[in-house]
């Protein structure tokens, strides 16, 4: 049977478990749009910026474990997709991007709303497609689902002409993919596990490095047990929060610019570090030719460019972080069944938790009443007693939630890594409260990134979300600001940002609640009034303006030159 390629889009959508996506309509995509609302099965979220749709669709990715997907039109809101699709393919998330093209025949004739997306996002994409024949159409859509899921998850553009989506032509559904050129490494090789075990065996001073990979596959369950069972510290990067229990006594906490001291000392003074799903990024590195210096490297990913890109590496594993460590776990039984670990490294656990007591996160409080950004995310953390879903925009805020929110399960923490992408918090958080409605889900952001997407305010509204928006509002584009008082002698070029919205008005003009907290006293009070109401809420927190970061290592210095106060 012929169907339209507006209707092969959608099936295959639904064969392959889409059952929401985000879009924006167009013209090129109005006949999807139309076929679109005669199918119940998949759920379209209207949103205000393509790359709103993008970063919810990221959101609910890194939320639910499942390929997030969109919907745009060609040109600008092709383009309008780029940050998105860059903030994505930095942390390895799952999307499928769908975009509107004009006819094949236009195609390279400077049509209207024409733009070569695929030449675009060539860089910042793990694949992409411009489909010219409907004959195509589903076989490239399988390909697409089946690439941003498997191997290194990430995201893959489709590029859909208007005469392909209105023609028509037989549905063949192919049960399988195969690709030539692509063949991910799944099952680590044993001989490289084996001998990860004799460097765990030789090691005196042993240290986990864990990052996104762990959580991406599913794996911070074999890692808690394999941490447990040898009496091997933990640290991790930003990505890896939640891929190891902050509040077990094995967690040394997150490592990096703004890493803990004893995680950044530990890295340093290791003789063994396996690092587990990282990609030695330089926040978690510092200056390269101090970063571990007395210790041998085990490195498990499952992407081989990630392996020995940045950090000389003594034993590769490329494969599958949950396979590895359910492998090493099964060596280590049958090998040493009978070990004591914890005997064999009672030194160096008892000097890291020296480190951890010696030097831990803190702050001063202000005995005017002057509301410290850290206190807010701790009262956040007892209040939801850490089980909400946080994510967060780009910034200080982001630092201080890693730092004193304490996560201790995986997919808890969404927030953009690689990229570093302002306005990624609110519509990121949709596309998790979409994925959970029952579940809080919590965007803590900062008054200046708050500002890129917050349009998607009345997609919350509109769609009966119960988002929460924290505010943590200095007045300062705040992490620029902390570097132009460290470094460029308080010269604050351009970072002033006291000229504002009345952000609780504007949460009232979009139709959610607004609430504003500007001291100590009623802090909690307010945070539980608004965290427990049904709808949409924003909540301005007015916080010390020039509180800083710390401890931070300076750019180009070395993890154990950290700035502690």
């Amino acid at each position: 049977m012929e169907l339209k390629g507006t209707q092969i889009l959608i099936e295959t959508l639904k064969r392959e478990g889409v059952d929401l996506i985000f879009g924006y309509p167009g013209g090129v995509i109005i006949d999807l749009y139309d076929d679109l609302l005669k199918n119940p099965d998949v759920r379209h979220v209207l949103v205000r910026h393509e790359q709103g749709a993008v970063h919810a669709a990221d959101g609910y990715a890194r939320a639910t474990g499942k390929v997030g997907t969109c919907l745009v039109t060609s040109g600008p809101g092709a383009t309008n997709t780029v940050t998105g699709i860059a903030t994505a393919y930095c942390d390895s998330i799952p999307l499928v991007v769908l975009t509107g093209q004009v006819p094949t025949n236009l195609i390279g004739n400077d049509a209207f709303q024409e733009v070569d997306i695929v030449g675009i996002t060539r860089p910042c994409t793990k694949h992409n497609y411009l489909v010219k024949d409907i004959k195509d159409l589903a076989l490239t859509l399988r390909q697409a689902f089946y690439i941003a899921r498997s191997g290194r998850p990430g995201p893959v553009l489709v590029d859909l002409p208007k005469d392909v989506l209105v023609g028509h032509t037989e549905f063949v559904w192919p049960e399988e993919v195969y690709l030539r050129s692509y063949n991910p490494t799944y099952k680590p090789n044993l001989n490289q596990l084996r001998r990860t075990v004799e460097e765990f065996e030789k090691a005196k001073r042993p240290l986990f490095l864990i990052g996104g990979g762990v959580i991406l596959s599913n794996a911070a369950e074999e890692l808690t047990k394999l941490a447990e069972k040898l009496q091997v510290p933990v640290t991790y990067s930003l990505m890896g929060m939640g891929g190891f229990p902050s509040t077990s006594e094995l967690s040394l906490g997150m490592v990096g610019m703004h890493g803990t001291y004893a995680a950044n000392l530990a890295i340093n003074n290791a003789d063994l570090l396996v690092c587990v799903g990282a990609r030695f990024d330089d926040r978690v590195t510092g200056k390269l030719s101090a970063f571990a210096p007395n210790a041998r490297v085990v490195h498990i990913d499952i992407d081989p460019t990630s392996i020995r890109k940045n950090v000389k590496v003594d034993v590769p594993v490329v494969g599958d972080c949950k396979l590895a460590l359910t492998a090493l776990l099964e060596i280590c039984d049958s090998r040493f069944a009978e070990r004591d670990w914890k005997q064999g490294h009672a030194e160096w656990l008892q000097t890291t938790q020296e480190w951890k007591t010696s030097k831990p996160l803190t702050y001063q409080q202000d005995p005017s009443g002057t509301i410290k950004p850290q206190a807010v995310v701790e009262a956040l953390r007892k209040l939801t007693r850490g089980e909400a879903i946080i994510v967060t925009d780009v910034g200080q805020h982001q630092m201080w939630t890693a730092q004193f929110y304490s996560f201790t399960k995986p997919r808890t923490l969404l927030t953009s890594g690689g990229l570093g992408t302002m306005g990624y918090g609110l519509p990121a958080s949709i596309g998790a409260q979409l994925a959970f409605p029952d579940k809080l889900v919590i965007a803590i952001v900062g008054d200046g990134s708050i500002q890129m997407n917050i349009q998607e305010m009345i997609t919350a509204v509109s769609n009966n979300l119960p988002v929460k928006i924290v505010i943590l509002n200095n007045r300062y584009l705040g992490m620029v600001r902390q570097w132009q008082e460290l470094f460029y002698n308080r010269v604050y070029a351009s970072t002033n940002m006291e000229a504002q919205p009345d952000f609780v008005k504007l949460a009232e003009a979009y139709g959610a609640e607004g609430y504003r907290i500007e001291n100590m006293e009623n802090l909690e009070q307010v945070l539980e009034q608004a965290l427990s109401s049904p709808n949409t809420a924003l909540i301005d927190v007015r916080v010390e303006r020039e509180e800083n970061v710390y401890p931070m290592v300076p750019a180009g210095a070395a993890l154990d030159e950290m700035l502690l106060v």
